[in-house]
């Protein structure tokens, strides 16, 4: 049987009984953690095994964890990591390795606690004129610099045995608004955009999977980048992304209407699953009923992500920090 075509949230630090009945019924492809998510190491990994026991299968879940203002796990779950654009800047020359070692690290502290799947690398460009939102969540505004570091990220998440969803697609630093709350609007031609904003996206096409971005492209489509289907093909063609495409969460007010009707739009455009977050109980079981099951297309390409899971490879903790320290001149964790 087809995944459920949906990766949604739960509403506390375990599941309810409607929810456990719920999920199993839908069997959505996979789950998102919030801060309400995460009490204790024991009670994240319960929730997981949640998760997990209500599907009936390794599912994926996923959580917002780049460090810096962006990530759900704290201290003393976590380390406390500065923003990502600081980071690369700390660490100059050493930015690739740095990042790899910091995002090594972080795979790690999510798959002792179950968590396999990360939204990060995130590759927009970073501009002077980008939101405060999302600039100094970027990696730099060379796209080629931007790649190497985003490849980097999502082979430390990879040999954590953590899969990477890249994100956003096809680049999300041209906006001046937070879309959180507005929609975002893009002026230039997609001549401009290859040579530059879709460049690591296309730099990281082989990534297993990877996330919308509710942002209009003017020139190219008058509907976000979520819900047209001209922009999901551009994804495919022209970026030539070849696995999972999730919505970015589809609650966000850049998108109007309600969410299932969002829900069906994003997938009618060619997205392959459906990110729905922060709602009610019964928000997310319209959603999931309304989304069904994902397309055989889809399908596949869920299949073959999960396959793209393996197990860590082996860390020697101290001696990462050591050499991340090392890089970073000895200023590595905020505090």
């Amino acid at each position: 049987m087809n995944f459920g075509a949906v990766i949604t949230d739960a509403e506390g630090l375990r599941l309810t009984p409607d929810e456990k009945k719920l999920f199993r019924e839908m069997n959505p492809f996979g789950f998102i953690l919030f801060a309400r998510n995460i009490e204790s190491a024991d009670q994240v990994r319960a929730l997981c095994d949640d998760f997990r026991e209500a599907v009936g299968r390794n599912c994926p879940i996923t959580v917002d964890q780049e460090g810096g203002r962006v990530q759900r796990l704290r201290t003393p779950l976590a380390r406390e990591w500065m923003p990502p654009l600081d980071h690369v800047a700390q660490s100059g020359e050493q930015a690739e390795r740095a990042m790899y070692l910091r995002y090594r690290l972080i795979a790690n502290e999510l798959f002792e606690l179950g968590i396999d799947s990360n939204c990060a690398p995130m590759v927009d460009l970073a501009r002077n004129e980008t939101h405060p939102f999302l600039r100094n969540r970027c990696y730099g505004s060379d796209p080629k610099m931007v790649s190497r570091i985003g490849r980097a990220v999502a082979e430390g998440h990879l040999d954590g045995g953590v899969l990477p969803v890249l994100k956003h697609m096809p680049g999300h630093g041209l906006s001046t608004l937070d879309s959180h709350h507005d929609l975002p609007h893009v002026d230039l031609t997609q001549e401009d955009l290859t040579e530059a904003d879709f460049g690591p996206f296309r730099d990281l096409n082989d990534l297993p999977m990877g996330m919308t971005a509710h942002l209009v492209y003017d020139r190219i489509d008058p509907q976000p980048a979520t819900i047209s289907r001209t922009m999901i093909s551009l994804i495919r063609k022209t970026i030539g992304f070849g696995g999972l495409i999730m919505t970015d969460d589809i609650s966000m007010k850049a998108l109007s209407g309600n969410p299932e009707e969002i829900a069906n739009q994003a997938l009618a455009a060619g997205c392959d699953v459906v990110l729905y977050c922060n709602g009610s109980f019964d928000a997310r079981a319209r959603v999931l009923s309304t989304a069904e099951k994902m397309s055989e297309q889809a399908q596949k390409r869920a299949e073959r992500a999960l396959a793209m899971r393996k197990a860590p490879q082996e860390l020697d903790i101290q001696a990462a920090e050591a050499e991340l320290s090392r890089l970073m001149g000895g200023q590595v964790y905020v505090g």
